[in-house]
């Protein structure tokens, strides 16, 4: 769970030891994939497996550690079950033996924390199958439904799939416009892209690809060219786009070459709004100007990659927000889903990047912590835009209704 580089829907299975989560698995691939014992421990790590069900999509099912493992190493296991509850859409709750005690309840309260909906699996029905007394007392526990079954003798999950796709939030696989409410048909949108040391070989990066392809879902016309070009085209064509694009990186060149009656925003502020807590960033950018010497910054990266001498969450971010403050900050970055290096309460501002290649079931998790300690929180676009002074033309096309975005143009 820690890279968390997948976009798909997440299904975790918990349960105590030796309950056949590890089977259920097993029975929702229709194959063995996941390593079955009469031993109970014997998964530790949570594990990611990809599976695809049937008329309904790929996800990635995650197997997880009994949530009764002892000793010290146990409890650590015990642990990383429970962090994987905030990276997950749907949990599927393994109970045998018509038995729920005081696991089941601390799972059940930790779903309930992250609003995570969960499905119960009374498993190994063949030995004991659940009574009714037991499914009574489960009436009361907010669960998205019930079923029992035997992973033994099962051969065809139909009915915990149906279930499945029923419990499963949309949002966690449906993914919302990111342009829809932006632009009509046929506008014309300039997305600048720049060819930097950070640009990958060959291709162009994920949110550039993302904004592309929404540009087309909604009937309109794509327009990518370099900064360096877009003055040229501008003055060559006589094109007014409906909306321009660019990477946070070049705001300031873009703000000087894109007229003022032309909106403009950012490929990360877009994914901020698609996949982050929106208001909060809102709320959050400013108090850059509130921080003070000592003060300690967190950058959240969401996935692991080649770090270039002049990166942007770990050398230009911080250097443009230290120049801007004037003041003396330290700064801790965190790549993919890794544990803080430090207790939350000791940062005065997170910045999270776009998140493109995480959920947002995970990166809102992600945030959590910050939110709930009343610590500011923004997003690398909306930073440095207003860093660079054109904080509220970039976010004027989300925020700004047609009376005020007129007057603000």
């Amino acid at each position: 769970m820690q890279k968390g580089k997948e976009t798909k829907p997440h299904i975790g299975i918990y349960g105590r030891r030796n309950n056949g989560k590890s089977s259920l698995i097993n029975l929702l691939a229709g194959q063995n994939v996941a390593i079955v014992s009469d031993f109970a421990g014997t998964t530790t790590d949570p594990v990611k497996k990809s599976f695809e069900i049937t008329g309904f999509g790929p996800v990635i099912l995650v197997d997880t550690a009994g949530i009764d493992d002892e000793g010290e190493l146990g409890q650590k296991r015990v642990e990383k079950t429970l962090q994987s509850i905030n990276h997950i859409d749907l949990a599927l709750l393994v109970v045998t033996s018509n038995t729920w005690g005081d696991y089941e309840e601390m799972l059940v309260n930790e779903f309930i924390k992250t609003d995570t909906p969960y499905l119960v699996v009374h498993n190994k029905s063949d030995i004991e199958p659940a009574s009714s007394i037991f499914k009574e007392k489960l009436s009361g526990k907010r669960h998205s439904g019930f079923i029992d079954i035997s992973c033994k003798s099962q051969t065809q999950p139909d009915e915990l799939i149906s279930l499945i796709k029923k419990a499963i939030p949309e949002s966690s696989y449906r993914t919302p416009t990111l342009l829809g409410d932006l632009i009509s048909y046929g506008d014309i949108v300039l997305l600048i892209t720049p060819i930097d040391v950070e640009a990958p070989a060959g291709r162009l990066i994920l949110p550039q690809v993302q904004a592309i392809r929404d540009v087309l879902d909604n009937d309109a016309v794509a327009v990518v060219l370099k900064e360096r070009e877009v003055d040229a085209f501008l003055r060559k064509t006589q094109v007014k786009p409906a909306l321009a694009i660019t990477d946070s990186q070049i705001f300031v060149k873009a703000d000087a070459s894109i007229p003022r009656d032309i909106p403009l925003t950012s490929f990360s502020i877009l994914l901020a709004r698609l996949k982050g807590d929106f208001e909060n960033y809102l709320k959050g950018t400013p108090k850059i100007s509130e921080l003070k010497d000592g003060d300690r910054v967190l950058l959240l990266e969401s996935c692991n990659h080649h770090v270039s001498c002049d990166d942007i969450g770990r050398v230009k971010i911080p250097r443009w927000i230290s120049n801007f403050t004037g003041k003396q900050l330290e700064y801790d970055v965190v790549a993919g889903l890794d544990a803080l290096p430090r207790d939350i309460m000791e940062y005065s501002l997170v910045i999270q990047c776009g998140g493109c290649m995480i959920t947002r079931k995970q990166l809102i998790n992600r945030l959590r912590p910050a939110v709930e300690a009343g610590i500011p929180v923004t997003n690398y676009g909306m930073a440095i835009a207003y860093v660079q002074g054109i904080y509220q033309r970039a976010i004027a096309p989300f925020t700004a209704n047609k009376e005020s975005k007129a007057d603000y143009l």
